[in-house]
């Protein structure tokens, strides 16, 4: 059933093609000629070349802040059609397209309601699969028809994990695994693993050999400017920032960063 004239389409873009050339706008422009009423949203397009899990991480804190039904173009490795499938996945009401590299298994911790292998009949496509495979996906998506409509329909993914903290009684070991454009350094460690290893004691984190924090900010503006902190983001992971400052370069961090938790002995439990 096509969907309401009222309804306007979203489909967004994430790249790593950066803003210079013309590639980005051939895409636009192809999806606004087939489908004219599309909202067309920028995720990002400064994912550092070929790297799909940096991709998974921004899509994966992001997209549920979209209507349900959104269409998600993931335009990394797109043209290693001899390497993965090109698919259409359906997952938590939103609709992601782009290569099976382990960008979809990264995505969510759920199963997929649908995984579709696109139909291609055109190699031509080959040359430029985001323009012309991708995007006729999509504008089919988003118009309201059906996902299996596309192709074969698959049961696995290209399964990709990232490393999970290591934890005991009284201490958690995880690491960085993102750094955003303000230099905020963002770890593995969630919300919910702390409490649930922390169990309200006392801690101490070390986030390199000279630096260590007994304590959680709220927010950025609980302390002076220019002042370490650590805090839970928005997206509920552990974050090692400065405010107003460049936390990874004068903290001497980066990606894969060990960060360490120790508690105290005593719960209060």
């Amino acid at each position: 059933m096509l969907r309401s004239r009222l309804f306007m389409p979203v489909i967004t873009i994430i790249t790593d093609w950066g803003i210079k050339d013309h590639y980005l706008a051939a895409v636009k422009g192809t999806i606004l000629s087939k489908l004219p009423g599309a909202s067309i949203v920028d995720i990002s397009h400064q994912i550092k070349e070929y790297d799909f899990v940096e991709a998974a991480f921004i899509l994966r804190n992001c997209y549920a802040n979209f209507p349900k039904g959104s269409v998600h173009i993931i335009g990394i490795n797109s043209i290693l059609p001899l390497v993965h499938e090109r698919l259409a996945v359906q997952l938590n009401g939103h609709y992601f397209i782009g290569t099976d590299n382990g960008v979809f298994s990264l995505l969510s911790d759920e199963k997929p309601e649908h995984i579709i292998a696109l139909k291609d009949l055109d190699e031509s496509h080959n040359l430029f699969p985001m323009r012309d495979l991708f995007v006729s996906a999509a504008c089919h998506l988003a118009a309201g028809k059906g996902i299996t409509e596309l192709g074969v329909t698959l049961q696995t993914l290209v399964e990709k994990k990232l490393l999970n903290p290591v934890i005991d009684a009284n201490m958690i070991r995880g690491s960085v695994i993102y750094v955003d454009g303000h230099f905020n350094a963002i770890t593995n460690i969630t919300r919910d693993l702390f409490n649930e290893v922390g169990k309200g004691r006392q801690f101490v984190i070390y986030t390199s050999n000279n630096y260590h924090f007994n304590m959680l900010s709220n927010s950025y503006s609980e302390v002076p400017e220019g002042e370490k902190l650590v805090m839970f983001n928005s997206s509920d992971y552990l974050e090692v920032a400065i405010r107003q400052g460049k936390a990874t370069t004068l903290l001497g961090i980066d990606l894969n960063h060990p960060i360490r938790i120790e508690f105290n002995g005593d719960t209060n439990s």
